[in-house]
């Protein structure tokens, strides 16, 4: 989903709200808040802040029905974890994709089908 405006950067707190609503959308703080609960021992003021940031990042849309907010997502995880990764591979490895995947590629253990799949998309990187 391209569409021309910058992806906002997301806090790690953040992504966790961000999680809630790309699972189901759209949701009222208070939803949102219970979702929360089993994982996080966030107050409610906190998510409420959270929630806040992010429709100031322009990461979550929301309208009002009645007395309550309902929010949605404004951007995708894939569009999140795109920008994410760039941001990442900026900051760490000096923008250079090759020594991140030798790297990830090191310490993970692949399975023959992680490689076989890695393979056909070096493959059809190279053209």
């Amino acid at each position: 989903m391209k569409t021309g405006r910058k992806t906002p950067q997301i806090a790690e707190s953040e992504w966790e709200v961000m999680k809630v609503l790309w699972k189901k959308s759209p949701l009222s703080a208070r939803e949102i808040i219970l979702a929360l609960a089993p994982f996080k021992d966030w107050k409610p003021k906190t998510v409420k802040t959270l929630i806040n940031r992010l429709v100031h990042k322009g990461a979550l849309a929301f309208k009002k029905e009645g007395k309550n907010y309902i929010y949605s997502h404004a951007v995708t995880q894939a569009e999140c974890a795109r920008s994410e990764g760039k941001s990442f591979l900026r900051r760490v490895y000096d923008g250079s994709p090759k020594p991140m995947i030798a790297a990830f590629i090191e310490e993970e253990k692949l399975t023959p089908e992680d490689i076989r799949e890695l393979k056909r998309i070096l493959d059809r990187k190279g053209g």
